[in-house]
């Protein structure tokens, strides 16, 4: 079941306090972005955030789980959390301070024809 798109405007506007959040339409679900790095996904209606020792300990206890078959375990959110935007958007400020920058994109090589 793809994630509707209401779910995600919900969530990225409690995230607002978070930086530039934003959501990218993926395969019917969502990529979630701060600032420009990946943080987590909705799917199936679920807010995963990418695990991180201090996103780990702000949590708290949360349980882990795969977004997706095959995916890594991410923090998944109770849906009853989603309306604590302070809660929500301090967890992706931490999160998102130990994640890597995106590496940069080799440009394009030009197309002849």
């Amino acid at each position: 079941m793809a994630t509707d798109k209401h779910t995600a405007t919900f969530i990225v506007d409690q995230l607002s306090a978070a930086g530039d959040v934003s959501a990218k339409p993926m395969f019917g679900e969502y990529g979630l972005y701060c600032d420009g790095k990946m943080f987590g996904m909705i799917c199936e209606g679920q807010l995963f955030i990418k695990p991180t020792t201090g996103g780990r300990g702000f949590a708290g206890s949360i349980e882990e789980a795969p977004p997706y078959p095959g995916a890594k375990p991410c923090l998944l959110v109770d849906a009853d959390r989603w309306d604590d935007g302070d809660w929500l958007a301090e967890l992706v400020r931490i999160t998102t301070a130990e994640l890597p920058l995106p590496k940069p994109k080799p440009p394009r090589k030009p197309t002849s024809g």
